[in-house]
Order: C-alpha cells, then sequence, then structure tokens
C-alpha cells in the first residue's frame, strides 16, 4: 500500500488568507488545484488541528492523498520549468535543454518539485551569488532541489537539512537520480540544533518559521556571505524584514503573493 498524506481542501478564493492562517500548523506543501487549493501536512494530528481551527473562519476539509497516484497524475501534467542556469524536469526522460543544467526531481506529495513560486525565487536567487568553490547549507530541503542545483551551479558542496525522515529519504533518492555526490543530507531540527557555518545559506520555509529562526540562520552564515529566504507571503514581508532589521538587504523578488530575500552578513 502507498502512503498517504494528510491534506486539507480549500475553495481558491480564500488562498491567501488561508494560507496565512495555516501557517501556524506548519503545513509541507501546497497543490494549486483546478478546484481550489490543496494543503499538506506533515502528519493527520497537524492537519486535524488545522482543519478544527480553520473550519469556523474557512470552508476546509481533511483529506488523505495516495501518494503514488498523486505523483503519477503530477508527472503526466508537470512539464519542465527553467529558471536561468536550471531547468527542473520530473523524470530523465524529458529531453534536455542545449544550454544550462538539468535537475531531475521526480513528484513527491510531501515534497517540492520546483514548479513552486518559492522554489523559482530561490533557484533565481541562488544564480545572482557567485557558488564556485563555496559551502551552501539547505535548509528545509525537502526534496533536495535546491542543494542539487547549488552543486549544478558550481558549488563546491552542500548540505541539505530537513526534520522530516521522510524528506531526507526522498532526497537521496534525488542525489541518486541526478548522480550528485558533493551534497550530503542530514535530519536536524532548526530551532534545536545548532548549524554549521557555509558561504551562503538558502532557506524556503514559511515567514512564521523564518522570523522565529531569524538569529540562527544568521549565525549560520559566514562573514561576508549570503542567506537567501522564501516562502515568505507578501503579508510577511514587514514582519521578516524587522526580523533581519540589522542585516543588509541586498534584494527582495516577488512572484505572485510570494517573497524572497537575499541578506548579506557583514
Amino acid at each position: 500500500m502507498g502512503k498517504h498524506w494528510p491534506a486539507l481542501d480549500a475553495p481558491s478564493d480564500q488562498s491567501e488568507l488561508l494560507l496565512a492562517a495555516a501557517d501556524d500548523f506548519s503545513p509541507t506543501a501546497v497543490e494549486e488545484r483546478d478546484s481550489g487549493l490543496r494543503v499538506f501536512f506533515a502528519t493527520p494530528a497537524a492537519r486535524d488541528a488545522a482543519v478544527d481551527s480553520l473550519r469556523h473562519q474557512f470552508s476546509v476539509r481533511a483529506v488523505d492523498v495516495d501518494d503514488e497516484d498523486w505523483a503519477r497524475r503530477s508527472q503526466e501534467s508537470l512539464s519542465p520549468i527553467t529558471v536561468g542556469r536550471i531547468t527542473i524536469v520530473p523524470s530523465p526522460e524529458y529531453r534536455a535543454p542545449s544550454t544550462g543544467s538539468v535537475v531531475v526531481i521526480p513528484p513527491s506529495m510531501g515534497f517540492g518539485t520546483g514548479h513552486h513560486a518559492t522554489t523559482r525565487l530561490c533557484l533565481a536567487a541562488l544564480q545572482t551569488v557567485d557558488l564556485h568553490g563555496k559551502f551552501v547549507i539547505d535548509v528545509g530541503t525537502g526534496s533536495g532541489v535546491l542543494a542539487i542545483a547549488a552543486s549544478a551551479l558550481g558549488a563546491a558542496r552542500a548540505l541539505g537539512i530537513d526534520d522530516d525522515a521522510d524528506a531526507i529519504a526522498a532526497a537521496k533518492e534525488n542525489l541518486e537520480f541526478n548522480r550528485v555526490t558533493n551534497v550530503t543530507l542530514e535530519i536536524r531540527d532548526l530551532m534545536n540544533e545548532k548549524l554549521p557555518q557555509a558561504d551562503v545559506v538558502v532557506a524556503n520555509l514559511t515567514g512564521a518559521l523564518i522570523v522565529r529562526a531569524a538569529a540562527r540562520l544568521m549565525q549560520a552564515v559566514r562573514p561576508g556571505g549570503v542567506l537567501i529566504v522564501s516562502g515568505i507571503m507578501a503579508t510577511e514581508g514587514d514582519d521578516v524584514r524587522r526580523a533581519f532589521a540589522n542585516q543588509a538587504f541586498v534584494a527582495a523578488v516577488q512572484e505572485d503573493e510570494w517573497l524572497a530575500f537575499t541578506i548579506r552578513s557583514a
């Protein structure tokens, strides 16, 4: 029997407010569907708590999604995406572009495929930094897509961390798909374990978690290094700016309702 992922469904006209409210329950992924939004959670308990809390304000219902069915449908509908010098494809059978690097990320519901706006923002931001010879940490690595992309962009090595063992298992499979040997993966809890220092840290999390973890994230950036944060809704932008008030913001980029910030360590 395939794995089932706990999720909730909601109408698309409630998307921005609902996502902001659901953030307190640490959603792992969001799928945009014709009928509305599907928000995924790490555990049924987290999903059920979100449904109980949100049903008073939103039209939500709990669902369990079969991973294999979702992956098969997604692979049929997903097309390659290109962000600068990186093209992400859902299977090795897709024809590679003539330029740039190809990253293979088969769809799995728990973890990003690269098609979400926040992942695209991070991929673009990584390409504004010279990664050659650098050490990169990908916080909340999920599928490993950003760590793998960092390797393709010239990083000497990358470390992907996630507090979800299933994410690390999926990312390890993706390292094999892409024949990447300079990326390591570890199960780590950002809020309870100190990170090593790196030249570049990328954290595609949630706005609320980035605010809580701001000091920890900056401590992981070497002097003169760069922190890239995304997963931030436009409505959370001011909170994130305040959390990094003493840091130098290099860039702020927005796609739809999502933001990414690039911050340089003093």
